[in-house]
């Protein structure tokens, strides 16, 4: 890694969303001016705390980071697919955003494609490694962490098999036009020579760095992640990065295909790397990785509207769950800010999210109930479940009839979208799970791999026990919608259980309040935590409503009064990170808009 400085820090750091211990929490820097005395301006159309969304004909993208979102319009204008232009960003967010994500993690993909008029579903996680039993991973991780605190987040026993690469050469075969040595050229030569870090991925790398050097003790090397990444402290705004070592791994992927990351030089690296720790991946791990094209999901929602999802091993049907629930109740009679509207999205969150911790996990080992989740008829009864003037002090999951499971019916994380002229449209999530993963750079490649395995459970006979070669619970969902019968939006909002809360707040602002598409994602979330774990390790049933800002007051006092915990968070840590894309069904122009709480943009040509 090379750092140039320059530009002034950034401002004074505070607790993440995936809080530190306190001293874990970086120094201050100089602070920056008081400016609580002013407000914002005003706008001609739309609301004053929004912005105009952007509006183009002939493509768009809309990432986490501005030079990512020029890199897939770049890719889009020298004739890639919306495909080639999403692989492209993804590789150089894994680059620029490394706190959430990287070729070290996992992908899923939701992926219109006009020509043969379908969705397409492509799961790109990661299997457990095949050479440690739960017995020994409990022994081992009761020697970090304790007894009954499930797999540590750091060091290798979180570590399960990174499958973005091999999702991206999926995706490819299908969907792309370039070469995938254009596709990734504009990644290589950022790593190469170097980009300015973006504020708030300052902010994260800086918080990354405090957390890491807190529990040091738990991992078993630190090194490398330090010389990548760290050298000389975390980078700030405005300072020059570059990563070498990833640029050389991006140009081996480049020349070689998958074979080069799964059974060639990068695979070997890995498993050396591994043996050298103490840790489990092997070779052998890497080379029977595969992706899986699997059917979303979809409910219908106010009519003409649909959302769409991922299965199981992810949490996307959870958002599907949520808003079979919400259709059983107007929301529209009450203001948008108003106690109601948001004491039924949180009872509907919480109902929603205990059959999460009850049923899902990886198919292959637990098939969960689908059909019978994703019912009109299993939504009404869960919305029976709901009292108007107070918060339930604990829900339970449902019983489900006794029938045979079924996988299908019929029908820190970045998130991107990208759509082209030919009308194909792209939802991609990716992530290293917690932060920048597991601490673990392996030698000489320039990345960090996931700590995904932490989401293991490891309470016998649970669906999501661990298991080796088994598939972990996963958090990154991307989503898709639809409006009478045709496709609508291709969409995502990223941060951990906040995902599928997200998803269902964002179909609520756009359908049932008429928010635009840029307004829908800045106006004010909730994020309730607490209630049941897919990890067993279970929470408060009553759990936290976190409550941004822009809550009314008198909302605030009022829900509270109906027992909800409320707890109100004013730096956006905990809301997630939206990025959207609409397609006019009758002209083809897009719309598109990105997170207000993050450095993103969305570009279109």
């Amino acid at each position: 890694m090379t750092v140039r400085f320059a530009a002034a820090c950034i401002a004074a750091l505070s607790v993440s969303m995936f809080a530190a211990p306190a001293s874990a929490q970086p120094a201050e820097t100089e602070a920056a001016p008081d400016t609580a005395a002013i407000g914002g301006g005003g706008r001609p159309v739309g609301p004053a705390w929004s912005r105009s969304p952007v509006i183009a004909e002939h493509g768009m993208a809309a990432t986490a980071q501005p030079l990512a979102s020029q890199v897939a319009i770049d890719i889009l204008k020298r004739g890639g697919s919306a495909v080639d232009a999403a692989i492209a960003a993804n590789a150089a967010i894994g680059l620029m955003e490394p706190t959430g994500n990287g070729i070290g993690g996992d992908l899923f993909a939701i992926i219109w494609d006009p020509e043969t008029e379908r969705l397409y579903g492509l799961n790109g996680s990661g299997r457990a490694a095949l050479g440690r039993d739960i017995e020994e991973m409990r022994a081992e991780a009761a020697a970090i962490v304790g007894e009954g605190n499930g797999i540590p987040p750091l060091g290798s026993l979180p570590v399960t098999v990174p499958g973005t690469v091999d999702a991206w050469f999926e995706m490819h075969e299908r969907f792309g036009k370039l070469e995938m040595s254009e596709v990734l050229a504009p990644a290589i030569g950022y790593a190469n020579d170097g980009f300015p870090v973006s504020p708030v991925i300052a902010f994260y790398m800086q918080y990354n760095l405090a957390r890491f050097e807190e529990n040091l003790p738990m991992m078993e090397e630190f090194d490398n992640a330090r010389a990548t990444y760290f050298e000389g402290g975390a980078p700030e705004a405005g300072e020059i990065f570059s990563n070498p070592d990833l640029g050389n791994t991006l140009s081996l992927i480049a020349e070689g295909g998958r074979e080069a990351f799964y059974e060639g030089e990068i695979a070997r690296t890995i498993d050396a790397y591994m043996k050298r720790i103490g840790g489990d991946l092997s070779y052998e791990d890497f080379a029977a990785h595969e992706s899986e094209w699997v059917e979303p999901g979809c409910v219908d929602y106010r009519g003409g509207y649909a959302l769409c999802e991922l299965p199981p091993n992810g949490q996307g049907f959870a958002a599907l769950q949520m808003m079979n629930i919400l259709k059983n109740v107007d929301l529209s009679q009450w203001e948008r800010g108003s106690p109601e509207v948001i004491h039924y999205i949180t009872e509907a969150k919480r109902l929603a999210f205990e059959d999460v911790a009850r049923f899902y996990a990886d198919p292959d080992f637990s098939p969960a109930p689908v059909d019978w989740l994703l019912s009109d008829a299993y939504g009404q009864e869960r919305f029976a479940l709901i009292d108007p003037e107070k918060a339930a002090s604990e829900f339970t999951h449902g019983e489900p009839p006794m029938i045979e499971p079924k996988l299908e019916s019929d029908g820190d994380t970045t998130y991107l979208t990208v759509a082209d002229s030919s009308g194909m449209m792209v939802s991609l999530i990716q992530s290293n799970y917690r932060g920048m993963g597991s601490g673990l750079v392996p030698d000489g490649l320039g990345f960090m791999l996931q700590d995904r395995g932490e989401l293991f459970s490891l309470e016998d006979g649970h669906p999501n026990v661990y298991e080796p070669g088994k598939r972990p619970f996963h958090t990154i969902i991307p989503a898709f919608a639809m409006k009478d019968g045709q496709p609508w939006m291709s969409f995502g909002l990223m941060g951990g259980a906040m995902q599928p809360q997200g998803h269902a707040q964002i179909m609520v602002n756009l359908v049932d309040y008429g928010m635009n598409l840029q307004a829908a994602g800045d106006a004010a979330r909730l994020n309730h935590s607490g209630g049941s774990a897919v990890t067993s390790i279970h929470g408060d049933p009553l759990g936290t409503l976190h409550l941004e800002a822009g809550i009314p007051d008198a909302t605030v006092e009022r829900l509270r009064a109906m027992g909800h915990n409320v707890e109100i968070v004013s730096d956006g840590l905990m809301f997630g990170g939206y990025q959207a894309i609409t397609r006019d069904l009758e002209t083809g122009v897009y719309t598109g808009a990105t997170e207000m709480r993050k450095d993103g943009i969305a570009i279109g040509y």
